[in-house]
């Protein structure tokens, strides 16, 4: 089958994209699975972990005060929320159109897959800011975590997201090549994700882990944009608990900026609208 592909103008080619990003956010919340496992997951567990440990501390501020269990997996929360919200989610989700024919019947539109990537990209980046600001009004409200007043700590928070949120999405994309059909979509994908947050120190301490595993998972973004998170919302006493002694945030934009062009490569050689085995 030989698919047509319609070169339109930027502007028009822009405009269908920003008109799929509210179908694209509509459809994700219709769906339950994906509204628990990629959007309220990351806050069912901060909920856990806060409830759980409340009686615990997990260090001091540079004034000796206890840092909360809220306070301390806040961070790691809102990280594995852009890699859930991005990569699990495109991922899954474009695995099963292409399996159920939707990509098959976009083929046949004049849409570009520019604009559908538009469309992708932007309904990531909607859902991630509420995913977000859930998290941060569970964590303030629920549990009295004290947030940055500093307006370069939120500064540092909205490019960290930005950069996270649009390479985890990318990343998504490209991974939707791998599930040969939407059946095995999410026993495919989900192992990875899971994998990656015990490896990257968003349930686990990282120094806690093995040298070897610590050098392992600094390959991977997720490491990088959980420490990013780190550097707003814990305290600078904690800098130092870090692999290397410091927040490191050119590290943050240097990998986690890598592995958004990796992604770009990726998608703009495997995308395909239909699998070539279908």
């Amino acid at each position: 089958m030989t698919t047509t592909i319609t070169r339109l103008p930027a502007g028009r080619t822009a405009r269908l994209g920003l008109s799929r990003i509210a179908n694209e956010v509509r459809a994700y919340f219709r769906q339950g699975d994906s509204v628990f496992f990629t959007f309220l997951f990351p806050v069912v567990m901060l909920t856990i972990f806060s409830t759980a440990f409340s009686n615990g501390s997990f260090g001091t501020d540079s004034a000796g005060n206890d840092v909360s269990a809220a306070a301390y997996y806040l961070p790691g929360m809102l990280a594995a929320g852009l890699l859930l919200s991005g990569l699990q989610n495109l991922a899954i989700d474009i695995a099963i159109e292409r399996s159920d024919g939707t990509l098959k019947r976009l083929a046949g539109t004049p849409l570009p897959v520019v604009s559908y990537f538009i469309g992708k990209i932007g309904q990531v980046l909607v859902t991630g800011a509420a995913q977000a600001a859930l998290l941060l009004i569970v964590a303030a409200v629920l549990f009295g975590v004290e947030l940055p007043t500093e307006a370069g700590q939120w500064a540092t928070f909205v490019w960290v997201f930005l950069l996270g949120v649009t390479t985890s999405a990318v990343l998504g994309i490209a991974l939707s090549r791998v599930p040969r059909s939407g059946k095995s979509a999410t026993s495919v994908i989900l192992p990875i994700t899971l994998v990656l947050q015990f490896i990257s120190g968003v349930y686990l301490p990282f120094t806690q882990l093995p040298d070897w595993l610590q050098n392992v998972a600094s390959v991977f973004p997720l490491k990088w944009m959980a420490q990013g998170m780190r550097s707003v919302f814990l305290p600078d006493t904690f800098e130092s608990l870090e692999q290397g002694g410091s927040w490191d945030l050119a590290g943050v934009v240097l990998v986690t900026g890598l592995w958004l062009v990796v992604g770009l490569i990726l998608c703009r050689i495997t995308f395909r609208w239909i699998r070539k085995d279908s």
